[in-house]
C-alpha cells in the first residue's frame, strides 16, 4: 500500500472573507510536491489600522518548502485572489504561475511594478487544455463571477480528482465574459470527484441570485430620468457593470467619464485580451469641464468609501476640475463590504449635505451579488456529486 498522500492547507480564505492562498500536496509525508491556489490580500478596517494598506496571507510554512512548489494558479483577477502576487513572488522561490488570459494580464502589470519578470505568468486556455505540475494536472474551469475569465479549477491527483470552484455565481447572462456552462462542468466531472472545495459566501440566502443582465433596465431607467451630473460608483474589477452603467449614459445621451485608475486599467485589460467589446465611447478627464452636466455621467471608483478613492474626493470637494452640487445624482451600485460602513455612509452624508441625490441598493434594483445563493450551491454540489464537500471563502455566519 502506498504511504503517498493528498493534503488540503488553507493558509487564508478559509472560514474568512480575503486574502485567499490554498495549497495542494501530494507525495510522501513531508515530501508533498506542492501547487499553490490564489495568492490574495486583504484590506484592514480603514479606521482601525491606520497606516496598513495591505495585509498578506502568512505564507511562512510554504516559504520553508519553497522548493516543493511545483506551480502557482490564479482562479480569478480579484485582488483576494491575485493581489499578493508580486508581493510573494520571491519569497516562494519565484515559481510559475498559471491564469486565464485577462487574469494573466493583470497580473502581468503587478509583477513590472515589483520588479519581477512579468512572463514569469503564463496564459492557459479553459477545459480540456491541461497544465502538468508534478503529480497534479490541473485545467481551467470557466465559470461566471464579476469579474472576467473567472474559473475554477479541475485538479487531478494519483489520489483523485479535486475540484476548486474558485469564487462564483451560476449566471447564464453574464454581459461581460463566459456564462456558465452546465453542459461542459458535466464532461469535466464524468468519472467522479473525490472533494469539492465549493465558496460559500452566500450559503445563508436562500433565494435564487440574480443575473447580471438584469440591472440594465432600473440602471438605465434612474440615468433617462436625471436632471444633473450623474456620477454611479462601483467595484472597479466588476466589467460587466461599468459596461451596463456606461451604456444607460449613452441611451441617455450623455457623455461618459471613467474616473480612477483602478477602472480605466480594467476596462484597459479587458479590451486587449478580448473579453470586452463595443464598450461606449469615453471622454477623457481633461473634457469634463466642457461637458455640460446634464449630458455628463462619470463613473468613478471608491464604491467601498475609501478615503483616496474618487468617490471620497468628490464628496470632499472639486475633484479633476469636478464639483458636485444640488440636483446632481449619485448611484451606489455595489454593496457595502463588512467593515466599510462607516466610511461609505461618510461619503453619503457627504453628497448630501450638498444636496446631492444619494442613491444606494438597499432595495436591490441596482446590484447583484457575484457569488451563488443557496440554491446555486445546492446545483453545483448536485452537478459535481463530490465524496467530500468542504466550504472556503465564507464564515460561519
Amino acid at each position: 500500500m502506498s504511504n503517498e498522500r493528498l493534503i488540503y492547507l488553507p493558509l487564508g480564505g478559509a472560514g474568512e472573507i480575503g486574502m485567499n492562498c490554498y495549497v495542494y500536496g501530494y507525495g510522501k509525508p513531508d515530501q508533498e510536491r506542492l501547487i499553490v491556489v490564489d495568492l490574495g490580500v486583504t484590506f484592514p478596517d480603514m479606521d482601525g489600522s491606520p497606516g496598513v494598506d495591505l495585509i498578506l496571507p502568512d505564507v511562512s510554512w510554504l516559504a520553508e518548502r519553497k522548493d516543493r512548489i511545483e506551480a502557482i494558479f490564479i482562479t480569478h483577477a480579484h485582488e483576494d485572489h491575485l493581489g499578493a502576487v508580486g508581493h510573494l513572488f520571491e519569497t516562494l522561490g519565484r515559481p510559475v504561475v498559471y491564469a486565464r488570459a485577462f487574469t494573466a494580464n493583470l497580473g502581468r502589470h503587478k509583477m513590472d511594478e515589483r520588479g519581477h519578470d512579468p512572463k514569469a505568468i503564463k496564459t492557459v486556455g479553459k477545459f480540456p487544455e491541461t497544465v502538468t505540475a508534478g503529480p497534479f494536472r490541473v485545467s481551467f474551469l470557466p465559470i461566471s463571477h464579476s469579474i472576467p475569465e473567472s474559473a475554477g479549477l479541475m485538479i487531478e491527483t494519483p489520489a483523485g480528482r479535486v475540484v476548486h470552484s474558485g469564487d462564483f455565481k451560476l449566471d447564464r447572462n453574464p454581459v461581460v465574459g463566459e456564462a456558465y456552462d452546465p453542459e461542459l462542468w458535466g464532461e469535466a466531472v464524468k468519472g467522479g470527484v473525490k472533494a469539492l472545495m465549493c465558496d460559500s459566501t452566500n450559503v445563508f440566502s436562500p433565494l435564487a441570485g440574480r443575473s447580471e443582465s438584469t440591472l440594465g433596465p432600473a440602471i438605465e431607467d434612474l440615468v433617462m430620468n436625471a436632471k444633473g451630473a450623474v456620477v454611479a460608483t462601483t467595484f472597479a474589477s466588476n466589467v460587466a457593470r461599468l459596461k451596463t452603467l456606461a451604456e444607460a449614459g449613452e441611451r441617455a445621451g450623455r457623455s461618459i467619464c471613467l474616473m480612477g485608475r483602478a477602472m480605466r486599467r480594467m476596462v484597459e485589460a479587458a479590451v486587449e485580451t478580448g473579453v470586452l467589446t463595443n464598450f461606449p465611447t469615453v471622454i477623457s478627464i481633461d473634457h469634463v469641464s466642457e461637458v455640460p452636466r446634464g449630458n455628463l455621467m462619470l463613473i468613478v471608483t471608491g464604491s467601498q468609501g475609501e478615503r483616496r478613492a474618487a468617490s471620497a474626493q468628490l464628496a470632499n470637494g472639486k475633484y479633476n476640475g469636478v464639483e458636485l452640487k444640488e440636483g446632481d445624482l449619485f448611484l451606489f451600485s455595489s454593496k457595502t463590504i463588512p467593515g466599510n460602513e462607516r466610511g461609505v455612509i461618510r461619503i453619503m452624508n457627504q453628497l448630501s449635505e450638498k444636496g446631492v441625490d444619494v442613491v444606494d441598493d438597499a432595495g436591490g434594483k441596482y446590484h447583484v451579488s457575484g457569488h451563488a445563493n443557496r440554491p446555486d450551491l445546492e446545483e453545483m454540489h448536485a452537478l459535481v456529486k463530490p465524496q467530500i464537500l468542504i466550504p472556503m471563502h465564507g464564515e460561519h455566519r
